[in-house]
């Protein structure tokens, strides 16, 4: 007997506005680490490449929990998984808020990570309770909210800790998280499940975990020098061992956790690849320029301290959340194509410009501007894209590959960043030289000019 097919409500704009935020709660939380790096970085005694490992834990666990929370949020209900996520996330933030050391900050960071998850199971409850042109517009705002409250956490990072401790810019937020989801869970309405006739490909799931985290950590040891050669490779082995099982498992299972057919749409890798070539080239500027403004003064760094850092960069945080929210817009008017290689432009011809012109202030903070409205309007365009270019089912899934490709692009960048400025640590001085973020700069305007390499080739076999 078939099930019959029940309608989800519509929802409102004080559904939208709980859901959205909520994301601004969570972008809060995730973005205190950036304006604060440095002085974490102080207090507990550890390395630029240590340093990005406090921001890129989070990511790891986003990458490898995002695409099962889409597959969950997809099979069981965006609602439901979403809230318990935040439970998760909640149990992090405090676990942060209490850390005397950096093992215990890195595993509160662990849990924090499925923060990421939140986005994917937003998109899945949009889909199902608004039409597809209200859905872009509401994805939109979503992100746009996100990003917001890198906004918010980069303008408070700096005032909490100097008023209070660092501890307490990851207590604050997580409050806030916890009020929202309560608010959350009144105000939406349960999403009907997805009708299947399948289990969980729970095999499927953990080898896509296992690449990912393999792949993660590997990165993370890989650029900080720690492994040998020969580990290296041992390393790459596994990793592509782990993904070729796992498309193996997914072409054979009857209801795989991520259908290969899909993926293998054009519209699919073509916003794949490019998101990762923007995200990559942006998470280089994400954890430059907060180095550079917290350097001595008396070289060629500002002296900049938590507070003024948050400050200088508050403007970029604005541009990015401005960004977000048009970036469906903007996709539906001039097409994705356009406005990525609208963005490479602005974002290489920015990054080359700062290797040379890096000397007040007002040049740093112009570059985060101009790279975060770039590659904000970029990805929230292919996102919104390519959401709506697949069926309502396949929401979560789908648009948790991208935000796992966007986690995996930032975490690189900042990665490759790191590994330029310890590389180019003086032994005299223990601190950066100039010439490596002058060399880290250049690549990562080179990066950026990538992705209109990647737009020229997927337009001509679109051609062909």
């Amino acid at each position: 007997m078939s099930q019959a097919v029940v309608t989800p409500p519509r929802i409102g704009r004080s559904s939208i506005g709980a859901l959205g935020i909520l994301a601004l709660a969570l972008g809060t939380l995730q973005s205190v680490v950036e304006p604060a790096l440095p002085l974490l970085q102080r207090e507990l005694g550890v390395s630029s490449g240590e340093g990005a490992l406090i921001g890129n834990t989070l990511l790891i666990t986003g990458a490898v929990v995002t695409p099962i929370a889409g597959k969950l949020g997809d099979r069981y209900g965006g609602k439901r998984v979403l809230i318990w996520l935040m439970s998760v996330v909640s149990a992090g933030g405090l676990l942060a808020s209490l850390a005397p050391n950096l093992p215990v900050l890195l595993l509160g960071q662990v849990l924090q990570g499925v923060m990421v998850g939140a986005l994917p199971l937003s998109f899945i409850l949009v889909r199902k309770h608004l039409s597809t042109r209200e859905s872009q517009v509401a994805i939109g705002v979503v992100i746009a909210l996100f990003t917001g409250g890198g906004t918010v956490g980069t303008l408070l990072a700096g005032p909490i800790s100097d008023e209070l401790s660092w501890q307490w810019m990851f207590a604050l937020p997580t409050i806030a998280v916890g009020a929202m989801t309560l608010v959350v869970a009144r105000l939406m309405p349960h999403d009907p499940p997805a009708p299947s006739d399948g289990r969980i490909d729970w095999l499927g799931a953990a080898l896509l975990s296992g690449t990912l985290l393999a792949f993660m950590l590997g990165l993370v040891t890989v650029t900080d020098g720690s492994l040998s050669p020969l580990a290296t490779v041992a390393l790459a082995v596994a990793v592509a061992a782990l993904a070729t099982g796992w498309v193996v498992v997914e072409r054979r299972a009857p209801s795989p956790m991520v259908d290969l057919r899909v993926l293998a749409r054009p519209v699919m890798w073509h916003a794949c690849a490019l998101t990762f070539v923007i995200t990559t080239s942006f998470g280089m500027v994400v954890f430059l320029l907060p180095q550079l403004f917290a350097l001595p003064a008396d070289g060629y760094g500002f002296g900049a301290d938590t507070t003024d850092i948050g400050l200088f960069l508050l403007p970029g945080a604005i541009a990015g959340a401005f960004s977000d929210s048009i970036g469906g817009i903007a996709a539906r008017r001039f097409g994705p194509r356009a406005v990525i290689v609208g963005g490479a432009v602005i974002t290489a011809g920015t990054m080359l410009a700062l290797a040379s012109l890096h000397t007040a202030e007002w040049q740093l903070v112009l570059a985060k501007v101009l790279t975060a409205f770039a590659a904000g309007i970029g990805t929230t365009a292919l996102m919104a894209n390519t959401a709506t270019a697949v069926e309502a089912k396949d929401t979560g899934i789908i648009t948790s590959l991208l935000v796992v490709t966007r986690v995996i692009g930032v975490a690189l960048g900042a990665q490759i960043a790191a590994a330029i400025l310890d590389a180019g640590t003086s032994t005299t001085t223990g601190l950066p030289s100039e010439s490596a973020f002058v060399l880290g700069f250049t690549v990562a305007g080179v990066v950026a000019a990538l992705s209109l390499l990647v737009v020229h080739q997927t337009k001509k076999k679109a051609q062909t």
